[in-house]
This record gives structure tokens, sequence and C-alpha cells, in this order.
């Protein structure tokens, strides 16, 4: 008998709550609605997910994690991640889910003033705000400490934008953007950002499309800043926060690119499994072949684990360890990019030459899953971070 609690208590930490367990049953079945048929065909003729955005926000599963008095579920990052993976599962793996309530809400909801938050997350909690999120600059690429992007203190208190920004998602559908700038008075050298909403239609901003090789609906953009004007409410929290509150929107964005790399390393490999029990060869389905069945099995255990690191570094953050949720989140994300990657590899793989027919959906997601190693973070920075705060080597840059 004690044997078994014991067993009860140790594993009930490797189990998600009941709630989020009904939560991604959920999802998953308003993503089965629309699914990778509906994702392509909105990428493919310039079209928005917007029947599945605004779905998902009447259903209340967009502001899961956003605060009951703002109109949300008043969960936590690891509800909305969870969201996020299983449609990116589905086949609908949305961006701005990433950018727009997590990166946007998460910092409104810890550093905005009541006024602040009473104006922006209530539309994110139903869908029918969305906001975009700049910090990536053309020179300034990894290294954010060489963010140029300038804020301006003018005698009324109201604040002027100058700079560029590159490889911004989602501004076409936003209403605000969260600029990362540069405070013009500081003089140390080091980066002191501040954090601004900043209306797209604002004079002086314009924006350029990318064009990007990635087959999806949320499109990329430069961003330019000349004289933009925004009233002194505009900036979100302190104007002397530094990089505190920069990471408080940073550790839910890995989450969820996590989550995100997943849910699409999940989608391939079981249409992958699909086609392996079902075509032929020899007079028996090809997934009877350990030379198709194993790599899958592999990929499914890597999957697994980055699930649970996942899991981890949205618990740490819960519970306010930020620096333990820095570290798990950066682990996470490696990990599940690499998944995302491979997964999608293998699957075109074992499709074969269908593999990379349109038809069978995979060989749009190259590009898409191969950014995972990239964005939003590279494996590489993610990798310094493990190497210098886990194993405690010097720091390389």
């Amino acid at each position: 008998m004690s044997v078994t609690t014991e067993t009860t208590e140790t594993t009930a930490a490797f189990s998600e709550t009941r709630e989020r367990g009904e939560l991604r049953k959920a999802v998953a079945q308003l993503g089965a609605k629309y699914g990778e048929s509906y994702f392509y065909a909105a990428a493919k003729e310039g079209r928005k997910t917007t029947e599945l955005w605004q779905e998902a926000g009447k259903l209340g599963y967009l502001g899961v994690s956003i605060p009951e008095e703002f109109g949300g579920g008043g969960g936590d990052i690891g509800d909305l991640a969870a969201v996020c993976e299983e449609l990116a599962t589905a086949g609908c793996p949305l961006l701005l889910m990433v950018v727009s309530p997590a990166i946007v809400g998460t910092t409104i909801a810890q550093y905005g003033t009541q006024e602040q938050k009473e104006r922006y997350l209530p539309g994110l909690a139903d869908g029918s705000a969305t906001y975009a999120f700049s910090i990536t600059e053309p020179d300034a690429g990894s290294n954010s400490h060489n963010i140029v992007t300038n804020a301006a203190k003018a005698e009324d208190g109201s604040w002027v934008l100058n700079g560029r920004k590159t490889y911004i998602s989602g501004v076409d559908e936003a209403s605000h953007l969260l600029v990362v700038a540069r405070r013009s008075d500081a003089k140390t050298g080091k980066l002191k950002p501040a954090l601004f909403m900043v209306p797209t239609d604002a004079e002086g901003f314009t924006a350029q499309v990318i064009d990007m090789g990635v087959i999806s609906p949320e499109k990329q953009f430069t961003l330019f800043f000349d004289d933009v004007r925004i009233p002194a409410d505009a900036l979100i929290g302190s104007e002397d926060a530094g990089l505190e509150q920069l990471f408080a929107g940073l550790n839910p964005e890995r989450i969820m690119a996590a989550s995100m790399a997943t849910g699409t390393a999940r989608w391939a490999i079981r249409k992958a499994v699909a086609y392996a029990k079902d075509r032929e060869v020899w007079g028996k389905p090809i997934g009877a072949h350990q030379a198709i069945s194993h790599p899958l099995a592999r990929l499914h255990i890597d999957v697994e684990m980055s699930r649970l690191l996942t899991q981890k570094a949205a618990a740490l953050y819960a519970a306010g360890d930020l620096l333990g949720a820095g570290e798990a989140a950066n682990m996470a994300k490696v990990a599940a990019g690499e998944a995302a990657a491979k997964a999608v590899d293998q699957a075109i793989q074992t499709h074969g030459g269908n593999g990379l027919a349109n038809e069978y959906g995979l060989v749009q997601a190259v590009a898409s899953s191969r950014l995972s190693n990239i964005a939003p973070v590279s494996k590489e920075m993610a990798l310094n971070f493990v190497a210098q705060f886990s194993l405690g080597l010097p720091k390389s840059y």
C-alpha cells in the first residue's frame, strides 16, 4: 500500500492536471475541424486563419492564461502552451499565439497599469485583438545589447521612436506592436530596454513584407520608425526596468516555441505512422521493417522528452522561478526544434517520393520545421545559455 501511494505521488509530478488534459482534448477537436488543408489553403490564397483564431478565442482557448478579471481563464503559460501544441499537432501551427497572448499578454499582465490591462487584455482573451512583438534588429542579430531603436522622451511626457526592426511576425494582423527600444538617455552602453505599445497606424511607422520561403498565413516584416510619436501611457512598466522586464516575455516565447515545435513533430510522426501502416511492399506494411519503425520510435522518444522539458519550464515559470524557467525553456527549445525538423524529414523519407508531393502535405512543412532551430532564438544561442548557466562554462559571447 505504501509503495502504491509513493508511486502515485511521484508520478503526479509528471502528469498534467485533469483540467489541462480536458483542455487538450477540446483543442484537439477544434484543430481537427480545420486541419492542415485549411491552414495550407489559407497560406496559398493569401488569407489569414481568421475563422480558427476567432473560434479559438470565442471558446476561451486564446485567453486561458489571461487573468480572470480581464476576461481570461486565469491559468498559466502551461495552459496556453498546451493549446498551441494541440493546434500544431492538428496541422495548424498558429505563430501569433506565441507572439500575441504569450509574449505581449504576459508582459502587460505583469507590468502594465490597471488602465493598460483593462485596455489591452480583454481583446486578447476573446480573440478580438491581436498584438505583435518587435525586438529583432538587422544589425543586432542575437545580440540584444546592440539594439539601437531609440525612444526619446519629449517635454510633454510623450515619446518619440526612431529605428528599424526586422523579421517581425504578424504586423498586418496587429493593431499594436510591443516595441523594445533603448532609452535615449541611457549612457552606460548597456542595454536598458523600455517597452512601448505602438499603434500600427501611427504616423511615421511603415512596414515592408519580407519574401519568405516558409509556407504560412503569417508574414514577416521589416519595420521603420521615423519620428513616431506615442503618448506617455504607451510605456509598459517602468522605463528603468531593464532586462528583468524584457525577459518576462522572452521565457514564455521559448516555452510556446517549444510547444509549437513538439506539436509539429507529433503531426509529422502521426502522418508517417499512418502511411507506414497502410503502404505495403513485398506483401507487408513498410512499418514492419525496422528501417522504418526504429527512426519513428526514436523520434517519439525525442518528442516525449521535449514535452517533459517544456512542461517543466512552464511549471517553473508559473512558480516564479525565472532563472530555472529560463534554463528549462532554452533546453526545451533546442530539443523541440531538433525534433520538429527531424520528424518532418523522417516523415518525408517514410513516404518516399510521395513525401515530396503537395498532396501529402509534408513538403510544405520543411521550411517551417527547419525554422524551429533558428527562431525565436537560435539553437546556438540557447546552447550558449545552457553552457554558461547550467554547466558553469566561461561566457563565449
